[in-house]
This record gives C-alpha cells, structure tokens and sequence, in this order.
C-alpha cells in the first residue's frame, strides 16, 4: 500500500485547511519560483521520465503532449492550456474532490505545466453542476492572485500567467477536449475533426493543450521531488500514484489515492472494506468509469488496476473508477442504464452515435425484459461493432463497449431470460 508520506493529494478527505495557508503548511507552492527558475525544457523533460500518463482515460504520455506545443511563441497565436474539470462519467469523482479540498494543487499545476508549455493564460473548465467545487476554485485562484502567485509576475518569476475558471452548462460530450473548445469559444459542444490537433489548432486557432485535473495537479509533485520518484510506483509504462473512485456494492465507498497497478481485489478489499457480503458475493466491476466493459469476478481475482492489465483483459482504467456489482445485481438492466445515459448525451452530430445509441439502448431495453431472440444479440453486437470507431469521438466507442463486456462475459444471462420469458408465454398460452 502507498505510504502517507507519499501520496501527493495530502486533503483529499477534506479534513484540512484548503486555503492557501493551509495548502502552503501542506507544501503547497513551496519554492515554485526555483521550479520555474529550472526552464521549460527541464520541466517538459522530467515530466515525461516521470511515465505520468493522462488522468482523463486516454492515458497518453502527458510529457510527450506538452512537448507538442510549438517551441516559440508567436505574440499573435498565444498558447493557451484548458484544463478538463468537467467530470461527467457516471462513478468518476476524483476530480470534484481534488477541486473541493486540494485547489491550490491545480491552480499550482496551472503555472508549473502552463509555464511549461510557453502559456501565459489557462482555462479550468469546470462541470456546471459542481456548484460548491467552483467557489472554492475560484476562491482559491483569487487568493494566489492576491498573494503574487499568479498575474504579471507569478511567484516573482517573471512570467505572466492568468487562470480562468470557466462554467460548463452540463453537457457530458463537452469532456471530450475539441467539444470543449467549442464551448469555450462560445459555440455549440461538439467535437472538432482532427486534425489538425489542438496543439497545432486549438482554442481560438492558438496552439492549446487540454489536460485533466489530476495530470495537472500533480505537476508541481513531480518537479520537486522528482521523475524517478514517481517512476518508483506502480511497474513500466504504468507509473505514479492514481486516485481511484470505488462505488457499488462494497462496504465504505471512496476515493483512494494508490499506487498505480495495485490488484484490483486489494484495492477494494483494504480501501472500500470489501464487496458487500464478501468477495464471494461479486459478479462484476467495471474498472474505469462507465464507458469500460466490466469484468466478471474470475478475471477481478488477479487484475491489477493499471492500462495495460487492463487492456490485456479487454476493459481498460478509464478515468479509474471502479464500480462493483454484487450477486444481486441485474446486470443486463445495469448495462441498459448506461446505454440510456449515452444516447441521451450524444450530440448527435456523427449518424452512428446519433442514431446507434438509440438503437442499442432499444434493444437492451428488449433484452433486459426477455423480449426478444437469441440472434438480436449478435444483431446487436454487430451493430456496436458498426458505431465503434466510426464516429469523430470517442462516445461512440463509450456507448458500444459496455454492451460488448456485457455480451462477452454475461451472454448466457441474456439468452437464458429469452428462454424464460419464451417457456413463461407458452405455459400461459396452454
């Protein structure tokens, strides 16, 4: 288990101070100016040995990203960083957390990756419905101006640098980072065909980076005490601490901060008091945000929680937020849920997501009931296969892999409630 003395989210509870005073007795802001002092290229450098991978589910290599922005700086094309607050996937809530308790991390982060990447003006795109979350960040960027950590001359450094905390209005396809540019520049969520990519043309045209809340809170970690530090935890290419989101059917739900490929098993085990009735008792996790195809308990056995164990099982680590099913979970009904919540969120601008989510979530509707036949699952499957990959973002591909885990692992469910809706209809008719 991750030592106290190691784990980077040192109020993620909440049971400290998150003001600047509080924040500083915890380490916070400490010396940032000799962080800066050290240069871009040596921050963009020591990030990448770190192997800290993007937080937000993609899990690309967060050094490699930065080193993308261009070099120089041209005074009509200014760099911008966006940083992805808006926490929309159903089970995923480390980022409310570190934004209600631990603020100053990322408003720190702001300046140290910002700075980084030549950027004098970040945006945090927050959740519209984190209300609270919201005030205290905003509180918590009005205390670093007012202390001289931000503005003109941020931390004495002599580079400017602004944080904005914008507002989203609720909309989940605006965590996916082009959709939000969009919304930033005030026009309607939707994502951006790439490329060009957002480094080369991203927010007004400039040169921008979108990242998420904890790959940027965690920045100012690294540089002081080091990328080989954070490459100590976890195991090649899957390296660092993670916060990890455990909900469902266990016995304290939490958010953690561990070490990244910890096993699955111990992970709920030591952290959430375990599954509801024991480890006997669970059928399923989902082990990364809902759009991740579940696992049954066989596989949860042995996984660790990492990318590539995880992609090895067919699933992946998302945004980390596991989400348990007991035995008396229904869990083609669980599936159905979720195929709801993404035909209601797509935006519809891609015929497959704009029209495949419907369908899919009709016909798991049929199949949570037992009414339909045993060849509409391929039918189904085959149609997922057809929304997968066929559409400018990813919320195609979070619509069709829930559904995919579900045939995969739990088929014999679905046929067998077939079968027994069929007998129940013959024996009434007779």
């Amino acid at each position: 288990m991750l030592q106290d003395k190691d784990r980077i989210f040192t109020n993620l509870y909440g049971v400290h101070d998150w003001r600047l005073d509080g924040a500083r007795s915890r380490g916070d802001w400490d010396d940032t100016r000799a962080i800066l002092g050290k240069g871009r290229e040596w921050i963009v450098e020591e990030v990448k040995q770190s192997g800290l991978r993007g937080r937000g589910g993609a899990g690309f290599p967060a050094g490699m990203k930065w080193s993308f922005m261009p070099k120089e700086v041209d005074e009509k094309r200014p760099h911008y960083l966006v940083v992805n607050a808006d926490e929309s996937e159903p089970g995923t809530c480390k980022d409310r957390d570190i934004i209600r308790h631990d603020p100053h991390k990322l408003v720190e982060g702001c300046l140290v990756a910002g700075f980084a990447m030549g950027v004098h003006t970040a945006f945090i795109y927050i959740r519209g419905e984190f209300v609270r979350e919201a005030q205290v960040l905003q509180a918590a960027v009005d205390e670093a101006y007012e202390a001289g950590l931000l503005g003109k001359d941020a931390c004495g450094s002599g580079w400017a640098m602004d944080v904005v905390v914008h507002r989203g209005a609720g909309a989940y396809i605006c965590g996916e980072e082009t959709a939000m540019l969009e919304s930033l520049e005030g026009k309607k969520g939707q994502p951006r065909i790439k490329p060009p990519f957002p480094a080369a043309m991203g927010l007004y045209g400039c040169p921008t980076t979108i990242n998420n809340v904890e790959t940027i809170a965690v920045a100012p970690a690294i540089c002081r005490r080091g990328a080989s530090w954070f490459a100590g935890f976890g195991r090649e290419n899957n390296t660092g601490t993670k916060v990890f989101c455990i909900s469902g059917h266990v016995n304290n739900p939490c958010n953690v901060e561990e070490e990244m490929s910890i096993p699955l098993k111990e992970l709920i085990e030591k952290h959430a008091g375990g599954v509801r009735g024991g480890w006997n008792n669970l059928k399923a996790v989902i082990p990364g945000g809902a759009s991740v195809p579940l696992l049954p308990k066989s596989t949860c056995d042995s996984v660790l929680m990492d990318f590539d164990a995880l992609r090895e099982v067919k699933s992946g680590l998302g945004t980390a937020a596991v989400i348990v099913m007991d035995k008396s979970t229904d869990v083609v009904a669980a599936i159905a849920r979720l195929s709801k919540f993404y035909m209601h969120e797509s935006c519809g601008q891609c015929t497959p997501c704009r029209e495949g989510t419907g369908w899919m979530w009709r016909v798991m509707e049929r199949l949570v009931r037992g009414d339909a036949e045993i060849a509409e699952i391929d039918a189904l499957l085959d149609v997922t296969k057809q929304v997968e990959g066929h559409t400018i973002c990813a919320l195609g591909d979070a619509a069709a892999w829930p559904i995919q885990g579900l045939v995969r692992h739990f088929r014999d469910e679905i046929e067998q409630r077939i079968v027994d809706r069929k007998t129940h209809s013959r024996i009434q008719a007779a």
